[in-house]
């Protein structure tokens, strides 16, 4: 299959804009925000513009997207007005997702609060059973860093949820965020048994797509900081070592890398095909 790998686009001036800048990325694939991530809000896409982003997507072949759910959504909150919230405000990115012909919605778990694990992991998957999910949209549980009562940093947090939710839920990897999590992919033979551990805790074939990047601080620091690809301390040998790997080569690759040292996500886009053997 065609290697699919891009980057967060942004929609200033509307969502149609997008497909434009991840042409200029490089990219064939790629990730949005239907708002601003830091506020509650309704995504306002104008029918028009809508149009332009399907079409211009599916000229210029660029795909799957994914819409990343605002940072605000917690799903394992035991506090009903957040919960509220937070089904709602996901409801309306499905929503959204649906009118642009985006297959994937992207959403962290949140963390319990106080509520323990045990509980917080029931909250995030009866808030997911209540979600309407639209025809041909996917919701991602993305893995996260860990570190204080997050969830979301433990392979058995993800699998959990997929079991426990009556919805037809997939996964979203990230690299950085599993190896700030304490899942080492630093070597190859890291690599292997991080996956391994994967698909023996939740199965691959759950796995809808990574968000590839490095990362600046150590494995099990539970510190979520992106560095460029092969630039940061899983370093070459295991970002080469994972994009090459049979069980996830096929994934699409959506970048969150930083745009620093005069590098941005195109070059990023372009280190990904150099070390794609």
């Amino acid at each position: 299959m065609t290697l699919r790998v891009g980057a967060h686009a942004s929609i200033a001036g509307g969502v149609h804009n997008a497909v434009d800048e991840q042409r200029e990325f490089g990219g064939n694939c790629g990730q949005i925000f239907s708002h601003s991530p830091q506020v509650w809000q309704e995504p306002n896409i104008e029918a028009d513009n809508a149009t332009r982003f399907r079409e211009g997507s599916a000229e210029h072949d660029i795909g799957p997207w994914v819409i990343h759910a605002s940072y605000l959504v917690n799903l394992a909150t035991p506090k009903e007005d957040l919960r509220e919230k937070s089904i709602r405000g996901l409801q309306q990115e499905l929503d959204a997702a649906a009118r642009l012909d985006i297959e994937y919605v992207n959403t962290h778990l949140g963390a319990h609060t106080g509520a323990g694990v045990e509980g917080g992991l029931e909250n995030a998957a009866g808030a997911l059973d209540e979600l309407e999910v639209p025809e041909g949209v996917t919701v991602l549980v993305e893995s996260d860093a860990g570190g204080g009562t997050k969830l979301g940093g433990e392979f058995e947090h993800l699998g959990t949820v997929l079991a426990g939710s009556g919805q037809d839920l997939e996964v979203c990897l990230d690299t950085a965020h599993m190896f700030a999590a304490g899942y080492d992919l630093s070597t190859p033979e890291a690599v292997d048994a991080t996956i391994a551990e994967f698909d023996d805790v939740v199965d691959l074939e759950n796995l809808a797509c990574v968000h590839l990047n490095d990362s600046k601080h150590g494995c099990g620091t539970n510190k979520d900081e992106h560095a460029h690809v092969g630039e940061g301390l899983i370093g070459e040998d295991g970002m080469a070592a994972f994009v090459n790997h049979e069980a996830v080569r096929d994934v699409p690759f959506v970048l969150e890398t930083p745009t620093e040292d005069g590098k941005g996500f195109a070059w990023n886009v372009d280190r990904v095909r150099e070390l794609r053997s």
